[in-house]
């Protein structure tokens, strides 16, 4: 049986068991939930990423020296994290960061847990990526959602036009 991201409904559900845990998980999507609900999905972006920029500040990464050992720093606290890996390909224009094996929401709203965790990456990839040496106006957004456990996201100048 195939979802419509293309992947087994057992082995997602598997990787769900592993990656929300009961209790804690229902909690934080309550929370989530309802802090979207009365201030809506704009407004409560700028908090959520404040929480990853929080996560960050907490769980420090390592000084790395090439984007390998960056991405390998990284995924050290993914795993950690229990939030899948990411893989860093670096260009002219920015840097990209496609996160795969995202935590997947377990009720019918996946696409709006998805955006707020994604926010929250947001937040967390540029205070890390800021802590080795990135400028502020240097920002981390979400270019492309391949499915709701795969996210590409930008790392780049947003003063340039």
């Amino acid at each position: 049986m195939m979802t419509q991201n293309g992947q087994h409904s057992p082995l997602m559900s598997y990787f769900q068991q592993q990656q929300t845990p009961a209790g804690w998980f229902d909690l934080l999507t309550i929370m989530i939930d309802n802090m979207v609900r009365n201030v809506g999905q704009t407004d409560s972006q700028p908090f959520l990423r404040q929480m990853g920029e929080a996560l960050a500040e907490r769980f420090p990464l390592p000084d790395s020296e090439t984007v390998g050992e960056l991405e390998a720093n990284i995924n050290a606290l993914l795993r950690q994290f229990n939030w899948g890996f990411i893989d860093l390909e670096a260009s002219e224009s920015g840097l990209l960061l496609r996160q795969q094996g995202l935590p997947l929401g377990r009720d019918d709203d996946r696409q709006g847990w998805c955006h707020a965790f994604c926010a929250i990456l947001e937040g967390l990839y540029a205070r890390w990526l800021q802590a080795q040496g990135g400028g502020a106006h240097v920002t981390v957004q979400r270019e492309r959602l391949f499915s709701h456990t795969d996210v590409q996201f930008r790392y780049h100048n947003s003063q340039r036009v």
